[in-house]
């Protein structure tokens, strides 16, 4: 999209009156949107950023029912984001990964061997998993076998269960693009400023200022949903519906190492000794572990790893892997994002539940925060339903997004993905590149990534990885919203967090090429410039004292 599409796009929404205006493009409000298309709703969606550019990046990446929270007898919760890991995995094999998870048991650890073999059957026995994919109990001996670095000295046993792996920014595109196809109007860089209404106070629409062509635009519509996760507080001022923060932000934290540096033959569910569990997770050519779980009440749009997350996360793999000891200048990159839970009296971080909650305002406005990423198709359905009982004269369909895959010539199983993957490996050497990037094209494009070889084919750079980037700089501005360098090297490609020296490599390259392309002037270049310089900082922050 260029432009002038976007002005005549935005013509035509500002003429419309929408069944339902959704404010917020995190993997929520992406889902609010699909789900509301799908049922034939007349839908917008808004968002001040980029799609995808809070939390709904900056999570755990994992699509899993959350085993610790048996601990704290969320048995409906593990349930329901259980059972939706299965049906989100068939939505989108190629973005939702079996992973299978190793939970060592260990001496002195969170869970002992009776408690973590009883608490993962009932979580197999919740979500409903299949008998093939069920856990499997390990002696010593073989848990010592099937993962060599985790230290043997502390370690009793173990047991194997199965998860899902995902890339969350990529999900979250996804979506939106569904919602797009169903006829949802959809925009980034569209920051709500304050809502319309009529004379009794009740909200009939949404006043946003387009970060794109400087304007302020005007929406429509009979009924306004927040799905702003952590601003979710800022809008219910704004509305005047504030009594009080419904919401207890905690800041996640990951690290990024070299794959050579944790060279894990699957994904470790590990102890810190003091209580909290980490995730470490092989992926490509890097490890990543985490995450932190911490109360935060500073810059919203801005949250970053300090020294204090690191060492945390450091001196926790240090200690239960036989490695040479990781070191601070051995991370790659770091992300960090924010969990907008809901404020539960006298409970620390971790002991917060992970449920979303409705609010209601008497203005009309509708918001929704809590949650697990996992549990985004059925936050949505429960949006649409209530939107539908508070309209009896729209059409009442039931929800049918557990049917609606996602992506452009779906794969039909992941026994396809897998088949792709291994033809690609072979396929991209043709092209120049590397055996790694087979990988990475099919599970960040799925079966578009025959689009962005023929882009390829176009560019005139003697570096295969140069063509490779500018063809998805040209992928992702014609059908993926792209208006930033940013929103290519960190959302729609993950290179920020997997790859972070394409980005210092390669960054020049793509400002060069989007100010071709948007016919940007000296202004908005400085301003990319500056953008992905600070991301670039803000993922190493914690190395240069910045944070």
């Amino acid at each position: 999209m260029n432009n002038t599409q976007r002005h005549d796009f935005l013509q035509s929404a500002i003429s419309k009156v929408y069944d339902l205006i959704v404010v917020g493009g995190g993997v929520t409000g992406c889902g609010i949107a699909l789900d509301a298309a799908s049922r034939g709703l007349k839908t917008l969606l808004v968002e001040k950023s980029d799609f995808a550019s809070g939390t709904s990046s900056k999570s755990t990446k994992l699509i899993h029912g959350g085993l610790r929270y048996l601990k704290q007898l969320e048995f409906g919760l593990v349930r329901e984001t259980g059972i939706e890991r299965a049906v989100v995995h068939r939505l989108v094999p190629h973005l939702v990964h079996p992973e299978k998870m190793f939970l060592p048991i260990v001496d002195g650890g969170t869970f002992g061997k009776m408690s973590a073999s009883l608490a993962i059957s009932v979580y197999d026995f919740l979500a409903n998993v299949e008998a093939v994919d069920q856990k499997e109990t390990l002696s010593r001996e073989e848990a010592i076998d099937l993962e060599p670095l985790v230290k043997s000295d502390f370690l009793s046993g173990g047991i194997v269960y199965s998860e899902y792996r995902t890339d969350d920014a990529r999900l979250t595109i996804e979506l939106m693009k569904k919602a797009a196809v169903l006829s949802c109007d959809c925009f980034n860089y569209m920051e709500m400023k304050n809502g319309l209404y009529d004379d009794e106070g009740k909200i009939i629409g949404v006043e946003c200022y387009d970060v794109i062509s400087d304007r302020l635009c005007q929406f429509t519509g009979t009924n306004v949903v927040s799905a702003a996760g952590p601003w979710v507080d800022g809008i219910r001022k704004e509305d005047g519906s504030f009594k009080g923060s419904k919401l207890f932000l905690t800041k996640g934290v990951h690290i990024v190492v070299d794959r050579e540096k944790l060279n894990l033959n699957q994904s470790v569910y590990f102890d810190d000794f003091n209580g909290r569990m980490l995730f470490a997770i092989p992926r490509g050519k890097i490890t990543y572990v985490g995450t932190t779980d911490t109360s935060y009440q500073e810059d919203l749009d801005r949250v970053v790893a300090n020294a204090e997350d690191v060492e945390y996360i450091l001196s926790a793999v240090n200690h239960y892997f036989d490695i040479v000891p990781l070191e601070i200048d051995d991370i790659q990159s770091t992300w960090a994002g924010l969990r907008p839970l809901i404020h539960q009296e006298g409970k620390s971080p971790t002991e917060l539940s992970r449920k979303d909650e409705i609010f209601e305002a008497p203005s009309g406005l509708i918001s929704i925060a809590g949650g697990k990423l996992t549990g985004y198709r059925k936050m949505a359905m429960r949006i649409v339903d209530l939107v539908l009982d508070k309209n009896p004269s729209f059409d009442q369909s039931i929800s049918g997004t557990h049917e609606i895959k996602l992506g452009e010539n779906e794969f039909e199983d992941y026994r396809e993905v897998k088949f792709f993957i291994e033809r690609f490996e072979i396929d991209v050497i043709a092209y120049g590149l590397e055996k790694y990037h087979g990988w990475y094209l099919i599970t960040t494009y799925g079966k578009e990534v025959k689009k962005i070889l023929n882009l390829m084919k176009e560019q005139k750079r003697e570096s295969p990885e140069e063509n490779l980037i500018l063809a998805e700089l040209q992928y992702g501005i014609a059908e993926e919203s792209v208006w930033h360098p940013l929103d290519l090297l960190q959302r729609r490609t993950g290179r920020l967090y997997f790859d972070i020296e394409s980005v210092q490599k390669y960054k020049t390259l793509v400002i060069d090429a989007c100010a071709n392309h948007f016919n940007a002037d000296t202004k908005l270049i400085d301003k990319w410039k500056t953008e992905v310089d600070q991301a670039l900082g803000d993922a190493l922050a914690f190395k240069k004292g910045l944070a």
